[in-house]
């Protein structure tokens, strides 16, 4: 890795005006800088969101996914809190995202990018969205979009919302006033451009946070979802025909949550969004077994029997938008769950979004598998490669 940071950092050197933004900056920039930079983006976005008229396919979103091999998440970076700038993006990770990182996810054969952000410490009293941090969200986009993928754009950690009765009109304003600007900003892209309205939508620090909610909140969250929906569809451009995720209370695979998630009559483009790190124990658990039993997998099975009797035969997609296992030295039974989560996920025509959170060392979720630094390279390229070639078309 020694050999590595010098050759970056003499090509840093000989490229640092054509890549200000996208560059990792591990030693922090000045607040001029940070400056320069968000100007620097803002303009280059105002000047794409002219450009951009693409011509976009009038498909139904079960063709669309037939398209998509595997994903990758962008996280840590776009959705980190605490910090209304755009050096929000290095507040949670030291690494800027740069297009050279979705060059590696398409030569590796990874054609989905999921790109979480979180809006809510960038907006002012009226909702209104940073120009800024609009146009570093912009920019992130083309990279994935120039390279060929598939872009998932969300919200995410989002505080402002809680799906409880008292609260929810104030929500709703807020999720049409976020989502037209969004789908303002991006109208003229095709159907590589998929919006996702939430990110797991639930009764954030309650008993029931994880646990799949009651009839009122997954009540609410169904809300939450229709306006997203219509708030879209009635933004004109592209918007008319785009593809939306469309997702149930914490995006949760309980079945509860999943017969809740609310789906529009007569509109062949929404696909359901769902988030699965299977089996539990061995996946997310830090404190749970690092070993993968071939003999359970009920978990798995479960999930995609739900999936297939909810949607999936009433010709409704799925994609699962997270999933992934926290690295525990165990790359042989991490590797075995891949195969089976992943192959079951081609058998039933799901596609599956790896949670990378650029996390190695330490006894937390340690999800990351992509060196992110200037010249990308994958920490576990077994895991990678192995993705890509469950997933090859």
């Amino acid at each position: 890795m020694k050999t590595k940071r010098i050759i970056s950092a003499v090509i840093a050197a000989a490229l640092c005006l054509g890549c200000a933004v996208g560059c990792s900056d591990k030693d922090g920039d000045t607040a001029s800088n940070d400056q320069s930079t968000a100007s620097t983006a803002s303009e280059s976005a105002a000047e794409t969101k002219q450009e951009v008229n693409m011509e976009i396919r009038d498909i139904p979103s079960v063709e669309l996914v037939k398209e998509m091999t595997i994903g990758w998440n962008l996280g840590n970076t776009m959705d980190a809190t605490g910090n209304s700038g755009v050096e929000a993006e290095t507040s949670w990770q030291p690494d800027k995202t740069s297009e050279a990182m979705m060059k590696l996810l398409a030569d590796t054969g990874i054609n989905v990018l999921r790109l979480p952000v979180s809006w809510g410490e960038h907006v002012d009293e009226d909702f209104k969205v940073d120009d800024a941090w609009m146009a570093r969200v912009h920019e992130i986009v083309d990279y994935g979009i120039n390279n060929g993928m598939f872009v998932i754009l969300d919200t995410h950690h989002e505080e402002w919302y809680f799906p409880k009765e008292e609260q929810k009109e104030q929500d709703i304003e807020h999720i049409k006033t976020l989502w037209s600007q969004i789908a303002e900003e991006f109208k003229g892209y095709d159907e590589h451009l998929i919006f996702e309205g939430l990110n797991e939508p639930r009764c954030r620090n309650t008993p029931m946070e994880w646990t799949g909610g009651d009839d009122t909140s997954r009540a609410i969250v169904a809300e939450y979802a229709k306006a997203f929906y219509e708030t879209v569809r009635a933004s004109g451009g592209n918007n008319e025909k785009r593809h939306l995720m469309l997702t149930g209370y914490a995006a949760s695979s309980n079945r509860n949550c999943l017969e809740s998630v609310w789906l529009p009559e007569n509109d062949d483009k929404v696909i359901v969004s769902v988030h699965g790190y299977l089996p539990y124990s061995l996946c997310l658990d830090t404190a749970g077994t690092d070993k993968w039993d071939p003999n359970n997998t009920s978990e798995i099975d479960n999930l995609f029997n739900n999936l297939d009797e909810l949607f999936l035969s009433k010709n409704i997609p799925v994609i699962i938008g997270e999933f992934g296992s926290v690295n525990k030295n165990n790359l042989d039974d991490r590797l075995a769950c891949l195969e089976y989560y992943v192959g079951k996920g081609v058998e039933y025509g799901v596609p599956m979004v790896w949670w990378d959170n650029n996390a190695t060392v330490g006894a937390g979720e340690n999800f990351g598998i992509m060196d992110r630094s200037l010249i990308p390279e994958w920490r576990f390229p077994e895991i990678a490669e192995k993705m890509a070639e469950l997933t090859k078309k």
